[in-house]
């Protein structure tokens, strides 16, 4: 392996996840930093500049959703949780603090590398040159500068609103964005618990822009967490 291959933080505890992931991620050419508590993994990331942070929550000194916050003080490195937490609130209360996704034990390694890859992909853009002014996702495509949007060189016709919900999702796009996120940036402050908003104009998206929209393959419901704007 080589200095210009991804560098990896995981803060984990379990010896045998630690195992598990430190082969699955060598496979594939990715260098792994291991850390066993939630401080020593601050430090790493200050000291060691990771390119993702894998990070579980049930960790032996701190909570793993105050290693988010506290990293999200000076650090906008992605952040994917793997925890055996599966209730919704868990996945809410990490992705509010900062994180970038969340994965529930057990995981599938593709699942795992597909997410990293998106991760990857929004650090390095914050980094690099600017958006373009088209994006496309699958078959829809959006022109930023007219606001326009395709679905396989057919204009669709959104509804400010509409646009105003996928050009938050495609700005986010890979990664799950909560309920409460999407209320806010979309709608305000003031309709953060109006979740009939979101299940409406994402049904209104799903008949426009999705071939199927009964089985959606890019506007995807993270059930009780938010949506994502899954890129192929």
């Amino acid at each position: 392996m080589t200095a210009n291959e991804p560098l990896v933080l995981l803060i984990e505890d379990e010896p045998q996840m630690r195992r598990f992931l430190r082969a699955a991620l060598g496979a594939n050419g990715l260098r792994l930093v291991e850390s066993e508590t939630g401080e020593d993994g601050l430090r790493q990331a200050a000291a060691r500049a990771p390119d993702v942070i894998l990070l579980d929550l049930g960790l032996p000194d701190l909570d793993g959703v105050e290693v988010t916050r506290r990293l999200r003080e000076w650090s906008e490195t992605p952040i994917i949780v793997l925890s055996a937490r599966g209730e919704e609130a868990d996945k809410v209360t990490a992705l509010d603090a900062g994180a970038d996704d969340y994965l529930t034990k057990p995981f599938a390694v593709g699942e795992l590398l597909a997410r990293m890859r998106v991760a990857l992909r929004h650090s390095w853009r914050r980094g690099g040159p600017p958006e373009p002014a088209e994006l496309a996702v699958g078959p829809i495509r959006v022109d930023l500068t007219r606001r326009l949007v395709f679905v396989r060189d057919s204009e669709v016709h959104l509804t400010p609103t509409e646009y105003k919900l996928l050009a938050t999702l495609l700005r986010y796009r890979g990664r799950v964005v909560t309920q409460r996120q999407l209320l806010k940036e979309v709608w305000g402050l003031t309709h953060v618990n109006q979740t009939q908003y979101l299940r409406v104009y994402m049904a209104q998206l799903r008949r426009k822009l999705e071939p199927n929209p009964a089985r959606p393959r890019h506007l995807l419901t993270e059930p009780g967490v938010g949506y994502r704007l899954r890129e192929d």
